[in-house]
């Protein structure tokens, strides 16, 4: 994409960002959000499909970042491990992004359709992992078990880096991770 169009893509993200913190989500319009990032309603629909889209654009970053780490992780990785270690190459990411997500949150909570929104590109980044995971030989079932359980294991360690920041988030991540097996060791 073109530098002009990533300011573009930019601007309607702070906008909508602004405007759904100053009046909610409900109330602010896709002509709203143009207007504030100086741009026209069509612009604005060149970019993003919908008004909750704007809200989610860096998943596709996310999850090629996430398939792209799984496939790198060594050969004979046991699924999760491989799932951990890609989980810490986004490490970058997410806290280049935390500025903006934290502003996010408090918007998601208090809306239903970007709760929605964000549990369908949540599924879709187990999906991503599962295909991920399958392609490296992981049978079916194992790659969607880990999958999901892998994502929700991140989940953890990053809110629980939101709540206590003493610690990186590779240190949660390393946590949740040693939790889990310390829970699925109990099963024994």
């Amino acid at each position: 994409m073109p530098r002009n169009s990533d300011d573009v893509r930019l601007r309607l993200q702070e906008a909508a960002l602004e405007l759904y913190l100053e009046h909610g989500y409900d109330k602010t319009t896709t002509g709203d959000i143009a207007v504030r990032a100086g741009v026209t309603e069509r612009t604005f629909f060149r970019h993003f499909t919908d008004k909750r889209e704007v809200f989610f654009d860096g998943e596709a970053q996310l999850r090629e970042l996430l398939t792209d780490a799984v496939a790198a992780v060594p050969a004979g990785t046991k699924p999760l491990p491989t799932l951990r270690t890609a989980f810490h190459q986004a490490v970058p990411l997410i806290e280049q992004n935390l500025p903006v997500t934290e502003r996010r949150v408090p918007v998601i909570a208090a809306t239903p359709a970007l709760q929605e929104r964000a549990l369908a590109k949540n599924a879709a980044l187990v999906g991503a992992l599962t295909d991920a995971l399958r392609a490296r030989g992981v049978a079916d079932r194992l790659a969607a078990l880990c999958a999901q359980v892998g994502m929700d294991t991140y989940g953890i360690a990053v809110r629980r880096w939101g709540a206590d920041r003493t610690e990186d988030l590779h240190a949660h991540l390393d946590w949740a991770f040693t939790d889990l097996r310390l829970a699925a060791n109990a099963l024994k």
